[in-house]
């Protein structure tokens, strides 16, 4: 008999640039504890490996107005985290936290905490912001060094290691001593050894920095949301078709050798978006119903602001698209804020704005209002359908190698992880490519990852 691949699940929360509709009663206050511990327990109810909760260490802006709402009234994940410790027994516990923002001493300390308070189920989604606005919140009287987000966050990741390697399997601590280039500890670290060694490490492999940082230092891989077939009209990632998704995963396992890493030592889970429905077509016009409510007219005048990087005059959502200002040019060298810009920065700006650009100028040629061309070209669903032609698809990705499982995005909160959990989870068991029931209690065991060695 052939053994299937077990799939992962996890599932992010709240949605990021539009990508969660409905708010209010049906979501729940952004501070409520009750909504985020009713959207725990649902994912502990469908075995999910583990939740991640996103931040944001500053609102979503463009010229002192906020464009994003879902980055408003977040409270900060690890507290959260805490939290839901006390009100779920399996379900893993991630954190997203910048590098930029933080200090190994504190972080490192927050997640131990967060480990063994919730006796093992601890992770921690590194991100390392490029947002100059980000970086405001955090200065301590001088700019921020620029010249290289990676390199930080790696050493940052060591600093946070040896801190929780200072304390023996035995429960002895003994002193840190780290001196590097961007960090320097000294002292005694207060919280004993995580009870999973280290907090799981997440980290995002969409670029090529990232997917290097990724192979040396994290656990999971999230790759970008889109792994999905490519839909039709779609202008989606690496991971929009079944046959990138390989190639993605390929590429990324391949690279763990030269690290002395085997395979089975990370896990890459794309982040995906579903829509349901009892039949294709109704999946589909739930899909088309929940864009236009993920775009609200607030949202939509923002999208053109943000790709031209000055203020849309009219703000009208139901009027023409603003003409693209060919003066503005490639982004300059030096960032007001931030000082100079690396080169590779300055490529990618430039590359956005000029994607952006001609994505206006073809779509001004058809004259839709405002509102409606940013909801044509927002990201699609990854993937649409009947639970069972759902589940197939996900099966597919996972047993033909590319995904390990995956990273649900709700386009609905709550309803839409609820959905999910009764109507797919039931389906993937009965193929049983996803488990019955948990088996351990940490976050390692759930993922099929070795406890880090001590290193004393």
């Amino acid at each position: 008999m052939t053994v299937r691949k077990r799939m992962h699940l996890a599932v992010r929360l709240p949605g990021l640039g539009g990508t969660t509709a409905g708010t209010g009663r049906r979501s729940g206050s952004p501070v409520d504890f009750a909504a985020f511990e009713r959207l725990a327990r649902t994912a502990e109810r469908g075995l999910f490996d583990f939740l991640l909760l996103t931040g944001g260490e500053r609102s979503g802006e463009t010229e002192g107005r906020v464009h994003d709402p879902d980055t408003v009234g977040r409270p900060e994940a690890v507290t959260v985290l805490n939290a839901l410790a006390a009100v779920t027994e399996r379900l893993g516990l991630a954190a997203t936290v910048d590098t930029v923002s933080h200090q190994p001493y504190e972080l490192a300390r927050r997640l131990a905490t967060l480990d063994h308070l919730s006796e093992g189920r601890a992770a921690w989604n590194i991100v390392t912001s490029t947002v100059a606005a980000t970086a405001e919140n955090f200065r301590r009287g001088s700019r921020p060094d620029t010249t290289g987000r990676h390199p930080v966050a790696a050493e940052f990741v060591e600093v946070s290691r040896e801190l929780w390697d200072s304390w023996t399997p035995d429960g002895v601590s003994r002193q840190v001593a780290h001196r590097g280039r961007h960090f320097d500890v000294s002292g005694e670290f207060t919280v004993p050894r995580p009870p999973q060694g280290h907090p799981v490490l997440i980290h995002a492999g969409d670029s090529p920095a990232g997917r290097d940082f990724a192979v040396r230092a994290a656990d999971v891989v999230l790759a970008g949301q889109g792994a999905g077939h490519r839909l039709p009209g779609r202008q989606g990632s690496r991971q929009d078709t079944l046959e990138a998704g390989r190639a993605f995963y390929a590429e990324v396992k391949g690279r763990l050798a030269a690290h002395g890493r085997s395979p089975e030592e990370l896990k890459i889970m794309p982040l995906v978006t579903y829509v349901l429905g009892d039949t294709a077509a109704e999946a589909r016009e739930r899909a088309a119903a929940i864009r236009r409510e993920q775009i609200p007219p607030r949202n939509a005048v923002g999208t053109p602001e943000r790709s031209r990087g000055a203020g849309f005059s009219s703000g009208d959502p139901d009027g023409p698209l603003p003409a693209v200002d060919p003066g503005l040019g490639p982004p300059p060298a030096v960032d007001p804020d931030l000082g100079p810009l690396p080169a590779q920065g300055r490529a990618t700006a430039t590359g956005v704005l000029t994607v952006a650009e001609k994505r206006w100028a073809r779509a001004r040629e058809k004259a839709p209002p405002v509102r409606q061309t940013v909801i044509e070209a927002s990201r699609h669903p990854t993937f649409v359908g009947t639970p069972e032609s759902v589940a197939a698809e996900l099966d597919e990705f996972v047993r033909t190698g590319a995904a390990d499982g995956f990273v649900l995005v709700p386009r609905a909160t709550p309803g839409a992880l609820e959905e999910f959990v009764d109507r797919v989870v039931p389906l993937l068991q009965e193929r049983g490519v996803f488990r019955t029931a948990y088996t351990d209690t940490t976050l390692r065991s759930h993922l099929g990852l070795a406890e880090p060695i001590w290193k004393g």
